[in-house]
């Protein structure tokens, strides 16, 4: 019954993950830029206070949803019968570990937007300029395992 469920309505659960990774990824591409323009203001003043409303609203209202879609489309199509040939599957472990990697920075956002909310950051502009382009290479990965397969 689930199989079949799945394999009827495979276009659509296609279609919100590649839309649910899209807004993810843009949300991942954005957050780290906040943080970049983030430290060159003071703690405590108003601008202060503007990037911590856009970064939380950014990662509570778009990013966390994302994420969420895009693993519950991901499992599913995992699961639908006929469309990953298991055979010739080596690729879909380097995807699995560069989309842990995309777990993991999520992560690591989230930690650093929560220490500009306490006004603790650690970090200088340069490591969030640098830390800016961790999902691009996670996500160049990821595509050409899914599209290319070469392994």
């Amino acid at each position: 019954m689930m199989s079949e469920f799945l394999i009827t309505h495979y276009l659509w659960i296609k279609s919100f993950h590649v839309i649910s990774v899209i807004a993810w990824m843009a949300g991942q591409f954005y957050l780290p830029r906040l943080f970049v323009y983030h430290c060159q203001v003071q703690p405590g003043t108003a601008e202060d206070a503007r990037f911590k409303i856009m970064e939380r609203r950014l990662q509570r209202a778009i990013i966390n949803p994302a994420i969420g879609v895009a693993f519950l489309c991901g499992i599913f199509l995992v699961l639908t019968p006929g469309l990953v040939d298991w055979r010739h599957f080596n690729w879909w472990y380097v995807k699995f570990f560069a989309l842990m990697g995309l777990f993991w920075f999520h992560g690591a956002c989230s930690k650093w937007r929560r220490h500009f909310e306490k006004g603790i950051n650690k970090h200088p502009e340069k490591f969030y300029r640098f830390a800016n382009e961790i999902p691009t290479i996670f996500m160049i990965i990821i595509v050409i395992m899914v599209i290319v397969k070469p392994f």
